[in-house]
């Protein structure tokens, strides 16, 4: 649905209507006089949260991580939450008092003006348009693994297939409508979170002993205590769900509450299921077997804790987990555009909003072409880390954003939510964003770097005459 709050749409002569004081959490308003209407809760906004971590984190990574790092890989995950919630303390005080789409772009260009603001919402766009690639592929390979488990073989490799037609499916299902996309995200989560506790509870009880099975006797750390941390910088990209939420903040009810409340709670919640999961994938399979795996080695864990019927319950999950993960990118990756887009960044008609659904339809389908062609390429490890470098070059932005807004103190920016331990805090959340970029691949910072490079370039020639610092986009 769409709120006009001024006039009529389209008309040249715009007459302001006030929105009154109890209906002004329930509308983004957009100084053309056309906004997304608020229809995502706390409830919603905590499963786009943790709906968009949970797939990588539990369903794609363990393999992956365990062949990098051992059982110490666990450490892998906890400084990717731990950092991660450095940034969300941030990000929710900045959330609180511009409570607009577009996130992280929206509070760096506001803080540190339109060029380095353009960059990090270009990057932000093409960060999770990466990741909603990744996230399709993962899902391919799940989808194959369900047909082998059911005898059903065709004459060629259809994860690029499957991959492709379950995002052009979901891009469709974001255009019809964002409550559509809530009510998915919060089914596919809900019987995810079921699942997951039962497997997990399991497991655990399995690899502690309580149920006669002894742990595999392995080392904690046997490739050093470097790839713990490149490790991290690799499965980061598991974490990048919390953002997605400021990312829709324009469709976030009571944001003042529900914000801090859906970004922090997604953090913890999937940090400490990332950690179980861990802990029992090592503890019932050893590393090295565990890495030839790869993207489907939790199946395997469940295959040799539950039998057959828990590698298909798994399996289940998994296609769950990947398809909620890549509907929460969709999402956010439509907003990030929307919201450039609509500073004059980027040429206005990409956010454009469909009339009869209340949806950017154009930056959806412009977010689906490209995330269509990355499936294409179908490197898992490498759309996952540019993903993370992109997202962690924002992430250190915002920290030291809120720094900024401290410092200048605007009238209007008064927020509900203030971050603890300030300064310290946001000082360390920036600085560990930054460092974590330091254990990636080369490649993928090579990447990211052009990607920068090119945001950059193009904010300078297209937007040189764009203004944004210190402003918010309807006073």
């Amino acid at each position: 649905m769409v709120v006009v709050v001024s006039g009529e749409v389209g008309s040249d002569d715009v007459v302001d209507v006030p929105v009154p004081e109890e209906d002004a959490e329930d509308v983004s308003i957009h100084e053309e006089g056309v906004e997304l209407e608020r229809t995502i809760g706390l409830m919603g906004g905590l499963t786009i949260g943790v709906g968009t971590m949970i797939g990588a984190g539990i369903f794609v990574f363990p393999g992956l991580a365990a062949g990098n790092a051992g059982p110490a890989a666990i450490l892998s995950f906890i400084i990717g939450g731990l950092i991660a919630l450095l940034v969300a303390l941030p990000a929710s005080e900045l959330a609180t008092a511009m409570p607009r789409s577009g996130g992280g772009y929206f509070f760096v260009s506001r803080a540190m003006g339109a060029k380095p603001g353009g960059m990090v919402g270009i990057s932000l766009w093409f960060g999770l348009v990466f990741a909603t690639a990744f996230y399709l592929v993962g899902f391919g390979y799940y989808a194959v693994e369900v047909m082998y488990e059911l005898g059903l073989t065709v004459g060629f490799d259809p994860v690029v297939l499957l991959s492709v037609f379950f995002g052009v499916l979901l891009v469709a299902i974001s255009i019809s409508g964002t409550e559509n996309t809530e009510k998915l995200q919060n089914l596919v989560v809900s019987l995810l979170i079921v699942i997951l506790v039962v497997f997990l509870v399991y497991g655990v009880l399995e690899v502690v002993g309580v149920l006669g099975r002894e742990r595999i006797p392995e080392e904690f750390a046997p490739f050093g205590i470097g790839s713990v941390f490149s490790t991290a910088a690799l499965v980061f990209t598991s974490y990048l769900g919390f953002a997605q939420v400021a990312t829709i903040a324009g469709d976030i009810e009571r944001p003042s509450r529900n914000l801090p409340l859906a970004m922090v709670g997604s953090v913890v919640i999937v940090t400490v299921l990332y950690a179980l999961t861990i802990f029992v994938a090592t503890g019932t399979i050893d590393s090295v077997t565990l890495g030839g795996f790869g993207e489907t080695a939790i199946i395997e864990v469940s295959r040799e804790l539950l039998g057959v019927l828990g590698a298909i319950v798994i399996l289940m999950a998994g296609l769950l987990a990947t398809i909620s993960s890549a509907n929460a990118s969709i999402l956010a990756s439509s907003r990030a555009l929307y919201s450039v887009s609509r500073d004059r960044l980027l040429p206005q008609g990409l956010s454009k909003i469909n009339l009869r659904y209340g949806t950017p339809h154009i930056a959806l389908i412009s977010a689906g072409i490209l995330v269509v062609g990355l499936v294409l390429v179908g490197e898992v490890e490498l759309l996952a880390e540019v993903a993370s470098f992109l997202h962690l070059i924002m992430y250190g932005l915002i920290c030291f954003s809120v720094i900024f807004f401290r410092r200048m103190s605007p009238d209007w920016y008064s927020p509900e939510f203030k971050t603890p331990g300030y300064p310290v805090l946001p000082v360390v959340g920036g600085v560990a964003s930054f460092a974590l970029i330091a254990f990636m691949e080369p490649v993928s910072r090579w990447i990211g770097i052009v990607i920068l490079l090119i945001a950059g370039v193009w904010t300078l020639i297209y937007a040189s005459d764009v203004e944004l610092k210190g402003v918010l986009d309807d006073e």
